[in-house]
């Protein structure tokens, strides 16, 4: 976790996006065509900081706003980067390099580890 953490807090600073910015893009990358409804209860926003955030992000050139042509009343949220290239790699380079050593593991050993981990979960929930 704190290998994680600071690879993020280092692609942060090196693309100039705060925490709640860097969460906005990796959640509209996973959610293309989102409502800002849904990313503002992701982020645990109020409307107008989603409103806020959304245009320091159109600002920057990273984030489109569309008319979801169902409902003229709402917008879509799409990223207008890809977060494969860099810099913007950066945000989930990490979590990337994991996935791979992950899954050239023994996939005993993996099922194991994830075993033990839900368990370690479990009794912290409990408590």
């Amino acid at each position: 976790m704190d290998a994680r953490s600071a690879a993020i807090i280092e692609a942060r600073r090196a693309l100039k996006v705060n925490e709640v910015d860097a969460r906005a893009l990796l959640y509209i990358a996973a959610h293309p065509g989102t409502r800002p409804g849904h990313l503002r209860d992701y982020l645990g926003l109020t409307s107008a900081g989603v409103t806020t955030l959304v245009d320091r992000l159109a600002g920057r050139g990273v984030v489109s706003r569309t008319i979801d042509p169902d409902d003229r009343r709402v917008n879509r949220l799409s990223l207008l980067i890809d977060l494969g290239v860099e810099p913007w790699s950066g945000l989930t380079r990490f979590d990337d390099h994991f996935d791979e050593v992950v899954g050239a593991a023994d996939p005993d050993e993996v099922s194991r580890l994830a075993d033990a981990l839900d368990g370690f979960t479990s009794g912290v929930l409990a408590r």
